[in-house]
Order: structure tokens, then sequence, then C-alpha cells
């Protein structure tokens, strides 16, 4: 068979900044299960194109028309154009695959569009999927998520397609993707991982896949794609040090503090660690993420600062990520906590995240029950600097003034010369740099939606929810993002479906409710 796959990193690049940017950063976005797929595909001896989407050209162009199958991952953000790509295959008498993060939380909208809607996937499910075992309109799933995750070197043609300029040469930040585990052992409740089971993946693989690259692509960044990254930490790093000092390539994570505790640190160092992006969360909850046991407010932030000014004295970047809206935040505190951090750590990168409830998520379940998501709101809009729910304890504009304070003072100059005086190192100068002009660019965001919702009673009164009319505003941007491909989805296709999946038994496949759409 002729089976297709792509992978959405990105929306159409808008505005010639996003060019560079969406080149040389989505591009590596590349996600490992679309790749599994290709291999497993191309294991059974069918005839596989895999290509990957991050903003530049005709993703419509990218596989052939001529395809069996196509399977489509994407994020929520970029779901629209998976959406308006799902009718043209459909058109063409092509078989549509959904699965990835979108696919896993909102289903039961996938199902307009698209032939099968995949939650977990494994080979044997592939395989069923190829054979034709499965009735579109269905939404099956594999009991639990993949093991089988194939080698860097049988992935290398779509690490090459995916993260190599034109295929074929290393650019300067090209990555590589990979796994040492998967599922998490936190019960975050805005976080599609959050019912997960933590497995580690053989260590064997592992120290196998870096052996490869030590020979194959030495230097070259990995960026490990795991939810926690090293919970079982010895396990995982005796893989790591298993490694001549001189082979080890310099690697990117997202872990938990209270993974990150003691001697772990100096073995971030001797491993060569790039980066480390800690999730903080919230002043007030999440603490057993960051090893500070029962402490809150000024007592946890000195805590989580100190500790990450252990880290930076042996990772050169950190990042710390914080949400900032959540049912916990009221009043002037979080902010100031937020900024009082800043000021302590200015060698880690804040990045400040809006709310947004994924589907399967608590925090999604919790939201609709209380009649607090926006529900006209196209998926399109679901990340910053966009608003998609009611926050609890602000209004709108009291929200959208404190992001921008927030915002403001992780992006001031002075700040700005705080960073560079933490570090020596050029290349993360560089990011400081990018990552503050990047600050700069939402505030500007936040500071037009917060003059909309001054000036425009009726926008004001759809981000109080006390009307589900979507302004004009939104629908005006959202067929700027499609571009081209906005007349292939009507406004009542972008308009969500966010009713929740039907609970299943393995392996049977659930019938879907919705009638797909073809207009």
């Amino acid at each position: 068979m002729r089976v297709g796959i792509l992978d959405l990193l990105g929306p159409p690049a808008r505005r010639p900044v996003d060019l560079a940017y969406q080149l040389l950063i989505t591009k590596q976005y590349a996600s490992i299960t679309p790749q599994a797929i290709s291999v497993w595909c191309r294991r059974m001896g069918h005839e596989t194109f895999y290509a990957t989407y991050y903003g530049l050209g005709r993703p419509h162009r990218l596989l052939p028309l001529d395809l069996d199958v196509v399977f489509i991952s994407c994020y929520t953000q970029v779901s629209h154009l998976a959406y308006a790509l799902a009718k043209l295959y459909r058109r063409a008498g092509i078989r549509t695959v959904i699965g990835g993060p979108h696919a896993k939380a909102f289903p039961v909208d996938c199902l307009r569009f698209f032939d099968l809607v995949v939650g977990e996937s494994d080979p044997e499910l592939i395989t069923d999927i190829l054979a034709g075992q499965f009735d579109p309109g269905s939404m099956i799933s594999a009991a639990r998520p993949f093991d089988d995750v194939p080698t860097v070197e049988e992935r290398m043609p779509e690490i090459r397609a995916s993260a190599f300029f034109l295929g074929r040469k290393p650019l300067m930040l090209s990555a590589v993707p990979m796994l040492a585990s998967m599922g998490c052992p936190y019960r975050c409740d805005f976080c599609i991982d959050w019912n997960s089971t933590y497995r580690q993946l053989p260590a064997d693989r592992l120290k196998a896949d870096l052996r490869y690259l030590a020979r194959n692509l030495p230097g070259r960044l990995i960026v490990f794609h795991d939810p926690n990254f090293a919970v079982k930490f010895d396990q995982v790093f005796e893989a790591l040090e298993a490694q001549p000092p001189g082979e080890r390539p310099p690697y990117i994570i997202e872990s938990s503090l209270t993974v990150l505790r003691g001697d772990r640190p100096r073995r971030l160092r001797d491993t060569n660690c790039a980066m480390v992006a800690p999730g903080v969360e919230s002043w007030t909850d999440y603490s057993n993420k960051a090893g500070v046991g029962r402490a809150a407010g000024v007592a946890k932030v000195e805590r989580v600062a100190a500790h990450f000014a252990q880290l930076a004295e042996n990772v050169p970047y950190l990042q710390a990520n914080f949400m900032f809206g959540l049912d916990t935040d009221q009043g002037d505190e979080p902010v100031e906590l937020t900024k009082r951090f800043m000021d302590l750590a200015p060698f880690a990168y804040p990045t400040i995240n809006i709310p947004v409830p994924f589907g399967g998520t608590p925090l999604h379940d919790e939201l609709a029950a209380g009649g607090r998501i926006l529900a006209a709101m196209p998926f399109s809009f679901y990340y910053a600097p966009y608003l998609v729910t009611t926050i609890k304890h602000y209004d709108p504009i009291s929200y959208y003034e404190k992001l921008v304070e927030l915002y403001r003072h992780a992006s001031s100059p002075a700040m700005l010369r705080r960073r560079l005086g933490t570090t020596a190192n050029r290349t993360v100068g560089y990011v400081h740099r990018a990552r503050t002009a990047s600050f700069r660019s939402d505030v500007r965001s936040f500071e037009h939606i917060l003059g909309m919702l001054r000036s425009d009673p009726g926008f004001l009164a759809f981000h109080e929810g006390r009307t589900g009319s979507l302004p004009a505003f939104y629908h005006n941007i959202g067929e700027r993002m499609l571009g081209r491909y906005a007349e292939l989805l009507s406004p009542a296709d972008r308009t969500p479906d966010l009713s929740p999946a039907p609970r299943r038994p393995h392996p049977v496949a659930v019938e879907g409710s919705a009638a797909t759409s073809e207009g």
C-alpha cells in the first residue's frame, strides 16, 4: 500500500518575522509517534511517504495524492489546517486517520472530518488500520502506549526529512527526538498526561541510540520528549554516563525539581545537558513537583529560586514553566511572587502559560461543568495570547492587565541586562535576546486584546461568557491563519464539538455519533 504520514507542527507563517523562526525552530518540533508509524509501515513492506509541515509552503503538496491511507498528527492549535487537508484527501478517495495530542483531546470533533480517530497506537493497531479492519467513523485505540520505539538508526529517513536542510544537511539547530520513558507519575489536572502510567523504556535501546549518534552525528543536539525525564534517575543516567565523556551529545529535557535534587545537577553537567525546563506551575499548588513540601507563597519562591541557582551552576540554559489564571490564583500575589522569582533567578527564563482546557483533562471537565469554556471559540485559539475560558478570580480586563505586567517585567531592558550578566555563553545570550524580543511582541498582542476588551462591549461580553456570539476579530484571524485553505471550512466546521468521547473497552472500536462533513 501507499501510506502517507504528515506531522503538522505549526500554522502557516503569516508575517516575515515568522519565517526564520519556523524554519530554524518549529521545524525541530517533529514528534516521535509519526516517525514510528512510518517505520512500522516500512517494516511491513508498504511504500511510505513521511513529511512535516512547519508553516512554510503548501502542506497538501508534501505528500502524493494517490495514497491509499494518510495519517495526520497535530496539536489543537493547527487542527483546522488538519481538517481542511482531510477534506482534500477524502475527495481524492484516500482513507484519513488522525492521531496525536488533538485527537486524544477532542476525538468527537475530529470524527467530523476524518475516517478514523486514534488514541494510543502500536504496530498491531496500525496493521489492522491498513488491513481495513475498522469502519469509517470509528474512534480506536491500542490498550496502552507503544513500547516499540524504533531506534534512531531506523528513524533516520524521517529525521533527515524533518530536521535537516532539504532533507540532506543538518542545520545548526537540527535536533534528534528521543524517548527514555513514557508517561508521568504526577497528576497535574491541566496536563494531557495526567492519567498516564510512567514506564521506563529499555536502557539498552537508549545506549544503542547514543552510540549510533556518536558515530554518525557527533555533537548533534538530542531533544528528549519524555513528559518527565529521568524519574528513575540512576537507570537513565547510567546509560548516559556509559558514553565516553568526549562522545556525549548535548541534550534538552523537561523534568521536575523533585527529580533534580542532591548531586544530580552535577550529573546533568557531566553528561552534557544543555537545557532543563522544570515545571513550577503555581506558587500555591503543585508543590509535590517542586520538592518543597507544603511550602507556599514567598517561602516557596525562595526555595525554588535557590534550587534553580544550583541547576544554573551545572546547566547552561534554564526555563521555568508557570501557569497564571488557575483557580488558586487571585489578587496581586501570584504576579508579585512570579516577579520576585524572576528577580532572584534571572538566569531562568520564565514561560507563563494561560490555562487551556484540553479535552480529557480534569481541568477541562471542571470548567465544562461550570460553563466556563467559551464554546464558540475555534480551536485555532487554544494557545497564548488568547483566552478560551472565564478565569475564576479575574475579569478579562484585569487578567490581561496582569499578563502585561508579568511579560513587561520579564522583558524589561533591566531584566535583559541581568540575564546577560549571568552567562558567558554566547549562544545562551542570543537566546535570551530572541526570547525577550518575543515577549515584547507578546506584550503588544496582549495590549491589543486588552484595548478591545475596554472599547468593544460585545468583545467583553463574549469573554465574560455573557454571549456565545464569536467576535469578528477571531473570525478574521482564523481566515488569515488558514490562508488558501479557509474556503474549505465553513463557520460551522470551525465551531468545536466539545462532547466528551464515549468510554470504550479495548480493543472494540466505538462508532462516532458525529456525522462526517465533506461540504
